[in-house]
């Protein structure tokens, strides 16, 4: 298993490594109702214990097979499980030795929190997505485990289920009596931390629903900062990128022809405000250039944390600009911990440096400080008469202060991955490996935090 220790440090041990024949039988159920030609893959399946032992889950792993559109890279996350799509983990594995129908696998596995099954018991709907990382239709004609007939829950012995690495149930592109044509099942399964909170933003989209329900919200709403009622979904996408940990980032664009009415700005934030003390971490590249048009925007890229109201108001600031903005000059990032915002009760400092490109931003929060950092480099700290009074809620955004001439130009931020730690203080090297064994164990997501 996978435990987070002190300092944020994974450890990981083989959780199975051969075949043992008597092995409890699997069952997987499956439909879709998709065509063969669709905006992803999504297959819905039901795992059934059909033997007389209980089964850990922990100990199940399921691939599902396909053939890759035109050398494709694909991204995968659960939109919602039974057993907590927290609870269930996956990754793509292109095959050795491609057969007709699949080149590729997505490989779905479980936390030991998934549970166990008893005795013919199942793991209830499991709905998830497979998608193209350039978001372009899928091509499921042929695919080895798709099957547009079934439109309701039928047994799929495309859909091979292994029990501690034993080909278990089902059949395998190339496989005869039992003998496997991939690569063997052998990993390990993470534990996840308790009171974490971690995403590496694999989505289709703003509208995605696994977005919605992994605790996200994109931003539409009036009110400042910058200018007022241009907050939309269209700044807010996930490209693919070969720099990031997971495949995918967020991308925040502000984009803006030089007036009010032509003017975008782009937000994403969590739904609760329930993070206070521990450390946050996010893995961010910030711009010093627009993508587009005429340089010279006072524009803010800012991961921040808010929460609370009056004299309970919390609030905690990154805010870069690469051009200044407010009558400063730039390039500086702003660190700020706010207190009272009605009165501007707040305490800040200054780093006049370009950050263009990508780090590692950390905010460590205990009762009696706050510190800012890049990169492991402390940049302020803050006192207890500034710590959070209120829980917070986490946000990232991209906006203009002010829309100083006119044209078209278009700015954007990107964040790799988001890691918040409860009561821990983590250094941006400890986050970073956190980060990296969560993603290469196939964790994508998990919210192991109270509701607050």
């Amino acid at each position: 298993m996978v435990a987070l220790l002190a300092g944020g440090v994974l450890a990981a041990k083989p959780l199975w490594n051969h075949f043992n024949p008597e092995d409890p039988e699997l069952t997987v159920r499956y439909r879709t109702e998709t065509s063969a030609e669709a905006d992803a893959v999504r297959p819905w399946l039901e795992v059934f214990n059909t033997s007389e032992q209980p089964v850990p889950l922990s100990e199940v792993a399921l691939r599902y097979y396909f053939a890759a559109d035109d050398d494709a890279s694909y991204g995968f996350n659960c939109v919602d499980a039974a057993i907590g799509c927290a609870n269930l983990t996956g990754s793509v594995v292109a095959m050795d030795a491609p057969h007709e129908g699949a080149d590729h696998y997505l490989e779905l596995g479980f936390t030991e929190k998934a549970g166990v099954l008893k005795p013919g018991a199942n793991s209830k709907g499991l709905e998830i997505q497979l998608y193209r990382t350039d978001h372009k239709p899928v091509d499921q004609d042929g695919d080895w485990s798709y099957d547009a007939s079934k439109k309701t829950y039928q047994e799929s012995d495309r859909i091979p289920a292994y029990k501690r690495g034993a080909l278990v149930w089902g059949e395998e592109p190339g496989g005869e009596d039992g003998k496997t044509s991939a690569k063997p099942v052998s990993r390990t399964v993470p534990e996840l931390p308790e009171g974490g909170f971690f995403d590496d933003f694999n989505y289709r989209g703003p509208k995605d629903t696994a977005l919605f329900k992994h605790g996200w919200l994109v931003r539409t709403s009036e009110g400042g900062p910058g200018i007022e009622g241009t907050w939309t979904t269209k700044g807010v996408t996930f490209p693919g990128d070969d720099e990031a940990l997971g495949g995918q980032v967020l991308n925040l664009r502000a984009a803006t022809d030089g007036t009010e009415g032509g003017t975008q700005q782009a937000a994403l934030g969590t739904k609760e405000a329930k993070f206070r003390t521990g450390t946050y971490a996010a893995r961010i590249h910030f711009t010093d250039e627009p993508t587009t048009g005429e340089n010279g925007d006072h524009i803010n890229q800012t991961f921040f944390t808010i929460g609370g109201s009056g004299s309970k108001y919390a609030e905690l600031d990154n805010e870069y600009m690469p051009n200044g903005g407010w009558g400063a000059p730039g390039p500086k990032l702003d660190t700020t911990t706010w207190r009272n915002a009605d009165e501007g009760d707040r305490v800040t400092s200054k780093a006049e440096r370009s950050i263009a490109g990508w780090h590692t931003m950390v905010i460590t929060v205990d009762k009696k400080s706050v510190t800012y950092s890049i990169d492991g480099e402390t940049l302020y700290r803050s006192g207890a008469d500034y710590a959070p009074r209120a829980d917070m809620a986490i946000n990232f955004n991209t906006w203009f202060v002010d829309l100083p001439f006119a044209g078209d130009r278009a700015w954007d931020m990107k964040v790799d991955w988001v890691y918040h730690q409860a009561g821990e203080k983590l250094t941006a090297e400890e986050a970073e490996q956190a980060a990296e064994e969560f993603q290469g164990n196939g964790v994508g997501w998990f919210d192991t935090l109270p509701a607050s």
